[in-house]
């Protein structure tokens, strides 16, 4: 069976914070920085899963806060850029400002993972269903 929407444009639109089943801008509630919609506006996908989503995004965003941010000014620290005292001080103002200019799309990239595994499980990607048939795949 053919893939309708491709992993390649499931990753694509999950880079960019857009639906993985039709590509809108739909993930996040116009006008606020964190509040997501229960499901696409345009396609209806469900957004909001489960609590398994939020801790899965969650945990992405720790990890590549850790990388990404604070591993950098630890080293910084170490080899002598800087003092230990401004490494503490640049590394808890950034563990709490990065993971706040990551949530979009960290909650984006999680979602993007899991269609990534389970492409068949987008609604564009369902197969028909016969009357009387199960629709669970």
């Amino acid at each position: 069976m053919n893939l309708k929407v491709t992993r390649g444009q499931i990753m694509a639109r999950g880079l960019a914070n857009r639906c993985p089943n039709c590509g809108a801008r739909s993930l996040f509630k116009e006008g606020t920085l964190f509040e997501v919609n229960p499901a696409c506006g345009e396609c209806g996908l469900k957004i909001e899963r489960d609590e398994g989503g939020f801790l899965g995004a969650l945990s992405l965003n720790y990890g590549v806060t850790l990388i990404v941010f604070v591993l950098p000014v630890m080293l910084l620290a170490i080899f002598g850029a800087f003092s230990f005292r401004t490494a503490s001080i640049v590394g808890g103002i950034g563990a709490i400002g990065f993971p706040a200019l990551l949530y979009r799309s960290s909650r984006s990239w999680w979602l993007m993972n899991y269609y990534l595994v389970l492409p068949r499980h987008l609604p564009a990607n369902l197969p028909p269903v016969a009357k009387g048939e199960d629709e669970n795949i």
